[in-house]
């Protein structure tokens, strides 16, 4: 298996550093070697090890292209000459069976069926159940946050259950609060990895949270799914192989309303400011409004940024910064939470009065306009949040089960934007689960996910995942507060 990952790899790798070489070429033949190396590997730090070599030999084939050694027409006939010996079903098919392996086949035919040996459970995997951790605010300013995206995923989890769960085990999701504070995450962390004995992480809320999670969860190979963050550190090019997002980025939904108030709202790039939390999370969606200018051909060096301090409502230093800008600021992207976006909209309105106000979607939407009616509807009126779900007002297919299911398992919860996301994203896991078949283990489900192509799940945009893509969703929807504190549909184009 060494030796055939080390001549399938760069060749591989030669044709992915070729525009002109289709990418279904390529993922057809990855598909197969990773389920090859699937059935191969007697254990999981064996089928690391593979994966490990083969992602090397990758990168070979891709230098070999990037220093001259190869040219594309080249690596475009050994990729047709590599796919002419594997035109079977299998790519197993190409190695052939070993002699000891030939025999034990010969002897299966004719000797009484064993019973395979399963050996240990990997951890978190249970007969009757797989367990799953998230660490999330629970306390704090941001609990309505961690409570959502619990809620969501709980939601999911209760109906697969209730259905018979996934190969006859149930889901379970075990929580530790780190408050947003990423000095108290590692904890907690812990908590979940050593007490609790989970399989992998699902839902954890925030950057920089996620900054200390997800080394941790590397470390000890451990999946680290659908996070509530669109921060680029859990976005890496080639991705973390065992971090994936269901989310589309802080960057995507930044790029979004920037090309609708310049576009659409007839705005100057300099009348546009940044309200951002002082820390990786206000970063993350600094750096994307950075880029939306770049990329319409701005100076990206004079935007206005307003801060403030995590887990605090302490907006004053930022409006002093506001009254200040030349020339005058007429729209704000805010990247913040509820209670410190809500604060600086109270603070701000009467000293400007048409002033356009744009959330990203980890603000946390339903708790946002709550507060916004606490003020009256002059201060709701034309909020826009950017979206990664459909409008939970909505009736797709997808939105009419979510709030089935919430109606069912947590009545008298309302709908809301982030238990939809914990939702779908637990939604998508449960998918990959599903698709991995009884013998789970945490590779087997990471190759299983990375092979989850245009999956539909009423979203009215179909979801997947690749080996060099790891964020199943790129959708963004645009929403408005009316009046009476209700959102809209905003149609950004």
């Amino acid at each position: 298996m060494r030796d055939l990952a080390g001549r399938v790899g760069p060749v591989l790798g030669s044709a992915q550093a070729c525009r002109d070489i289709a990418r279904p070429r390529i993922q057809t033949i990855v598909d197969k070697f990773s389920q090859v190396i699937r059935e191969a590997s007697s254990n999981e730090a064996e089928r690391s090890d593979l994966i490990q070599a083969f992602d090397r030999s990758v990168a070979d084939g891709r230098a070999a292209v990037a220093s001259g050694k190869i040219d594309c027409i080249r690596a475009d006939r050994q990729l047709a000459d590599l796919e002419r010996s594997i035109s079977g079903p299998s790519l197993s098919s190409v190695i052939g069976p070993s002699p000891a392996a030939a025999a034990t086949a010969a002897n299966a035919a004719t000797a009484p069926t064993a019973p395979v040996p399963t050996g240990p459970l990997p951890r978190g995997i249970g007969e009757k159940e797989i367990r799953f951790g998230i660490a999330a605010p629970f306390s704090g300013s941001a609990r309505e946050l961690g409570r959502q995206m619990k809620l969501g995923i709980e939601t999911a989890f209760n109906r697969i259950n209730d259905a018979g769960g996934v190969d006859g085990r149930i889901l379970k999701l075990f929580a530790a609060d780190d408050g947003y504070e990423p000095s108290r995450t590692p904890e907690a962390m812990k908590q979940l990895y050593e007490k609790d004995q989970v399989f992998g992480i699902v839902g954890n809320v925030g950057t920089p949270t996620a900054a200390v999670a997800i080394p941790y969860a590397l470390e000890r190979r451990m999946l680290f799914f659908g996070a509530f963050t669109g921060a680029n550190i859990l976005r890496n090019d080639p991705p973390d192989r065992y971090v994936f997002n269901y989310r589309a980025s802080y960057a995507e939904e930044t790029d979004a309303v920037v090309r609708y108030l310049v576009k659409i709202r007839r705005l100057q790039p300099r009348q546009i400011a940044v309200f951002a939390q002082q820390d990786s999370y206000g970063d993350a969606g600094f750096a994307g409004v950075a880029k939306a200018f770049r990329s319409m051909g701005v100076n990206d060096g004079a935007i206005v940024r307003l801060n403030y301090a995590r887990n605090t409502v302490d907006v004053d230093d930022a409006i002093n910064q506001l009254k200040l800008a030349k020339p005058p600021i007429k729209a704000v992207v805010m990247v913040a939470t509820y209670r410190a976006a809500a604060r600086f909209i109270e603070k701000t309105r009467d000293l400007y009065p048409g002033m356009i106000y744009s959330n990203v979607s980890f603000v946390g939407s339903t708790a946002l306009a709550e507060e916004l009616k606490l003020l009256g509807p002059r201060y709701t009126n034309g909020v826009i949040v950017t979206q990664v779900v459909p409008a939970v007002s909505g009736y797709s297919s997808a939105v009419l089960e979510y709030k089935n299911a919430l109606a069912k398992y947590f009545p008298g919860e309302a709908p809301d934007y982030v238990s939809l996301e914990g939702y779908v994203a637990a939604n998508v896991l449960i998918q990959g689960i599903k698709r991995a078949g009884p013998q789970l283990d945490t590779e087997k489900l990471i190759d299983t996910l990375e092979t989850m192509r245009n999956l539909d799940l009423g979203l009215g945009t179909s979801l997947g995942f690749g080996r060099s893509e790891h964020q199943a969703s790129h959708k963004i929807w645009g929403t408005a507060l009316d009046e009476t504190g209700r959102y809209q549909p905003l149609d950004l184009e």
